[in-house]
């Protein structure tokens, strides 16, 4: 694993270690005169418009987006970086219509699973149960290797110092104070990450003035911005659908729904949001286009760094790092708080338990923590399994939402959809090594196949994933 250790080892966690407990203090201390179960899932259905807005943010912004958007610059070109912000931003402004449409269907909800089973029943809803946690576990993985890497790279500290000091840190106060902690120390959060990114930004324009412009991709990597060039479409597409599918199955942004004083507060928290994240995603997406004209080696997850630390100074070092983890911790604690009150909510209709759900949710959480720190602590790559994740979201995204407009979609048609999406994506989605699937490769061999489909697996896996289950919604 490459390294440039600009800080020490001892510097770097001494940083991890106050950053962190900082936001444990505050979290707690605040947390607690809001006690109670209508605090800890929905924040009393009380919060303000600025209080939302920033927590919607700092909950969809975590340290993936130091390494995602680049990364996929240097490959999916301009069309991978568009199809990222859009895709990322994209569900809140969704939730402004499903929003309002849910809290006023169903004013005491708390979670949209619960609102699946109240459309329909249980066994659907248990099916988007498991693909929901399933989602956010791997999403917690994600943040905690991503972090761990990245303070590995700048000071050598092992992966497992950082993955356990950052996941201790949040499980205690989040599992103290539930939502309204996690909403509280996201508005603190979103002000630090804001002021660093803005700094960031400066730095990374600075050390590349003459390059972090489109004629300079142009005259070095012209197919990455070439019409002509397919992936600029497939990735884009991919994701766009696969980031916009998925975060419509995030908890936390259905806790945050819930959370809002009323609807106008929803409403402009979202348009705030939806307007504020394309742009910051969409910079760091077009970095990894900048990085990857650069230099034709560059190592797509460092795109961004390798930009930012041609000086490797001191100080930008130390900036990145609270950088990172503020966008680690604010998405961290959503997830755990997201994963927790689903299992408080609707657990008993799934495990039968005769104690407290929310000392059982406390539990769970904490098994799913541990496997967090075991799999950061290797720094495995989990985009495959991120990926797979994505897949399974696409199949219920129409499916599901479709649902809640038509009276006559019912819960066998939904299961039957959401089923044959999920079979016509896992046929077509490639192998680890991209170059062939279950249908494409090893079933029927890839010269049955039209060049298209083979060499872009990932994309007709996403594509038939998502729109093969409108097929089924006319069958009676």
């Amino acid at each position: 694993m490459e390294q440039i250790n600009i800080l020490s080892q001892s510097s770097a966690i001494i940083l991890t270690l106050v950053i962190s407990i900082t936001f444990l203090i505050l979290g707690v201390i605040y947390s607690k005169k809001y006690q109670g179960l209508n605090n800890y899932l929905v924040a009393n259905r009380s919060i303000g418009t600025f209080s939302l807005t920033t927590s919607l943010i700092a909950s969809a912004l975590g340290a993936w987006i130091l390494f995602g958007p680049a990364s996929a610059a240097t490959w999916g070109g301009i069309g991978a970086v568009i199809g990222y912000a859009l895709g990322t931003a994209f569900p809140l402004f969704i939730l402004i219509y499903l929003g309002k449409k849910f809290r006023t269907s169903y004013p005491k909800g708390k979670s949209l699973i619960e609102v699946i089973r109240l459309r329909f029943g249980t066994k659907l809803f248990k099916l988007i149960m498991f693909l929901s946690i399933f989602y956010m576990t791997v999403f917690l993985i994600a943040e905690v290797t991503a972090v761990s890497i990245l303070i590995n790279y700048i000071s050598g500290t092992a992966l497992w110092i950082t993955a356990l000091i950052v996941v201790t840190s949040s499980l205690l106060y989040t599992l103290y104070g539930g939502l309204r902690a996690s909403i509280f120390t996201d508005n603190i959060q979103f002000i630090v990450f804001g002021l660093l990114l803005l700094i960031s930004f400066s730095y990374l324009i600075l050390f590349n003035s003459n390059e972090f412009n489109f004629e300079f991709i142009k005259i070095n990597k012209p197919h990455l911005l070439s019409s002509s060039y397919l992936p600029n479409f497939t990735a884009g597409l991919t994701f766009f659908i696969a980031v916009a599918a998925t975060n419509l199955f995030h908890q936390g942004n259905w806790q945050r729904v819930y959370a809002a004083k009323n609807n106008k507060v929803l409403t402009n928290s979202l348009i705030i949001s939806f307007i504020i994240i394309i742009p910051i995603v969409f910079f760091m997406g077009f970095s990894g286009l900048v990085a990857s004209s650069q230099d034709l080696a560059i190592i797509p997850d460092l795109a961004f760094f390798s930009l930012l630390f041609k000086e490797q100074a001191l100080m930008l070092s130390i900036i990145v790092l609270i950088l990172a983890i503020s966008l680690t911790v604010s998405s961290i604690d959503t997830l755990i708080n997201a994963i927790s009150s689903l299992i408080i909510i609707d657990g008993s209709k799934i495990i039968k338990f005769k104690g407290d759900y929310l000392k059982l949710s406390k539990q769970i959480i904490i098994i799913l923590s541990l496997i967090s720190f075991f799999v950061a602590s290797k720094g495995l790559s989990i985009l495959y399994l991120f990926l797979l994740a994505d897949l399974f979201c696409c199949a219920a995204v129409l499916s599901v939402f479709y649902s809640f407009y038509s009276k006559s979609f019912n819960e066998k048609k939904a299961y039957i959809s959401i089923i044959i999406g999920l079979i016509g994506g896992i046929l077509l989605f490639p192998s680890p090594d991209f170059s062939k699937s279950l249908l494409v490769g090893i079933i029927l061999p890839s010269q049955l196949f039209p060049a298209f489909i083979s060499q872009s697996l990932l994309f007709c896996s996403f594509v038939v994933a998502t729109f093969l289950p409108i097929i089924s919604w006319r069958i009676k």
